[in-house]
């Protein structure tokens, strides 16, 4: 039973959907094997903050008998059903569902209870999706491995001393480790793209605007997006499929309608190969930054090699204004994040103290219940945005912003169909290794923030492996062109579908399941000790 449980975790979520039309297996049989793997590893990896077994449970067994009926009423009817239907998902805590926990990885919302559900979350409860729970994050989504987390960093089932990446760094693990097909994180400069990237599986920035952020904790309102993980680039393509479109509830949802294409990724090798004939990608020559590792270049360049052998044209371009991303990101993210935090004051949002003055108890409530980073970025936007700085750093930054977007344009104006680049200049870090030093953890992001600058779409797909962990490919694309980029990843996934690292599973995923092995907080204790 155990082995017939791997082997069913293991399929993607495509394969998965057809065995549940099929009857080969039920979703609640599904859930429970997928439910047992996240309990038994949550102790090695702590990619979870909750699991919701009894919701779970009960939404697999209401996708059960939509199955049953529609298996009833005919093959055009069970080829109708949504594509989520059955099959679970894990959500980063800081979605809201309605009556759940949604922490945002903060002790100042210890205890809150969501009383509405995101629009991501009714969009997947339509689409017949199981909801397994929450998954740890980067507290308010500001980092970049995880390790900020108010409740204790995530391990890397590639290697259990090191970070999985941030701030999506739980759901990403939780997917790599096979506790779900399907992952929802948020990306504000690199926080689906960078963990995809290390945790060797696929992640995808959609255009700023695609997904609705109701209902989502914000960072930075302009940078945020939510976005899907998943093993494969079709997985990738259904859930955002099920979760884009506009919303009215938030005006930067876009009224851009979202492409059935997303549904219509070619199922052969083949014929996803013939896609990559005549393509025009660009190679910018900034993404290979200082500080990059070799081995990470030499897979990125391997990856490009192989893209121009399958009939891409792949030609190298300048994006000038890549070297002034960086600094832009770090005035334009924390000034919107010090006003959008300014609401939790303890009166209005989860914990507060109550023995004193209203100023004092604000003051003691965010100072107990904000992080070291979450307060750092805070003092830096609220310098930003202050009087006699505001012109001088935030007007400034949004100006380089806008410069930055007409370097991507101009390449799109020239005709090219994406770009192509590293997604992490490393592959993932020991614990404790970059947090002495936040300019080196926040250089962790300097090929993917650009992105999230000029709002474009980008994904990340594995390549290959460097000292035995995982490297991302990063493609970038024009705005609303996700199913051009993830019709492009699929082609990449067929051209190196005999790739001997194709095969290979995280190396200490076994360890993850080992109740007798240190947990994420005590090896990183162990680690700092050791340093």
């Amino acid at each position: 039973m155990v082995a017939e449980a791997n082997e069913l975790i293991r399929g993607s979520g495509h394969e998965l959907a057809a065995g549940l039309r099929a009857g080969a297996f039920s979703s609640v049989e599904l859930v429970e094997a997928h439910l047992a793997a996240a309990e038994r590893d949550n102790h090695g990896l702590h990619a979870w903050l909750t699991i919701e077994d009894t919701g779970a449970r009960a939404a697999a067994t209401a996708a059960d008998s939509r199955l049953v009926q529609a298996r009833r009423e005919g093959p055009a009817v069970l080829a109708g059903l949504p594509p989520l239907l059955g099959l679970p998902v894990a959500l980063k805590d800081l979605v809201s569902v309605e009556g759940g926990q949604c922490t945002a990885g903060s002790r100042i919302l210890e205890g809150y209870r969501a009383p509405y559900d995101a629009h991501i979350t009714e969009r997947l409860r339509a689409a017949g999706a199981v909801i397994l729970g929450k998954t740890n994050m980067d507290e308010f989504a500001m980092g970049s491995s995880t390790e900020h987390s108010a409740f204790g960093p995530t391990s890397n089932p590639w290697d259990l001393d090191r970070v999985p990446g941030g701030s999506s760094g739980g759901s990403a693990a939780a997917i790599a480790a096979f506790h779900a097909p399907f992952g929802i994180g948020t990306d504000t400069g690199g926080s689906i793209r960078q963990p995809a990237a290390l945790c060797g599986i696929v992640g995808m920035k959609p255009t700023y605007g695609r997904v609705s952020r109701y209902g989502i904790v914000a960072f930075a309102s302009s940078l945020d997006q939510i976005g899907p993980f998943a093993r494969d680039s079709r997985d990738a393509a259904a859930l955002l499929h099920a979760v884009a479109g506009r919303d009215e509830r938030d005006s930067t949802s876009a009224p851009v309608p979202v492409p059935d294409a997303l549904l219509a990724l070619a199922a052969s090798d083949d014929a996803a190969a013939g896609a990559l004939r005549g393509k025009r990608l660009g190679l910018p020559r900034e993404y290979f930054v200082a500080g990059m590792e070799p081995g990470v270049e030499a897979r990125v360049r391997e990856a490009v090699a192989a893209l121009e052998a399958a009939g891409a044209t792949v030609d190298e371009v300048s994006l000038p204004h890549t070297e002034y991303g960086l600094a832009t990101y770090y005035i334009v993210a924390p000034a919107e994040a010090s006003a959008n935090l300014a609401r939790y004051d303890g009166i209005r949002y989860g914990r507060g103290r109550r023995d004193g003055d209203t100023l004092s108890n604000e003051l003691a409530t965010r100072g107990e219940g904000f992080g070291a980073e979450v307060k750092r970025r805070i003092m830096l936007g609220t310098y930003a945005l202050s009087a006699g700085y505001y012109d001088a750093y935030y007007l400034k930054a949004q100006k380089v912003r806008t410069l930055i977007k007409a370097d991507f344009d101009r390449l799109w104006d020239a005709g090219f169909d994406a770009l192509v680049a590293p997604t992490s200049p490393t592959v993932a870090f020991r614990f404790g290794a970059r947090l002495a030093d936040p300019v080196s953890m926040y250089l962790s992001d300097a090929c993917t923030l650009p992105v999230n600058m000029a709002g474009l779409p980008g994904v990340s797909i594995p390549c290959g492996l460097s000292d035995g962990l995982p490297v991302g490919l990063q493609l970038i694309g024009a705005p609303w062109s996700e199913a051009g980029l993830l019709e492009l990843a699929r082609g990449y996934e067929a051209i190196t579908a005999d790739a001997a690292w194709r095969g290979l599973e995280p190396t200490q995923l076994a360890l993850a399941g080992d109740p007798t092995q240190p947990s994420p907080a005590e090896r990183a204790a162990a680690l700092a000790g050791a340093a």
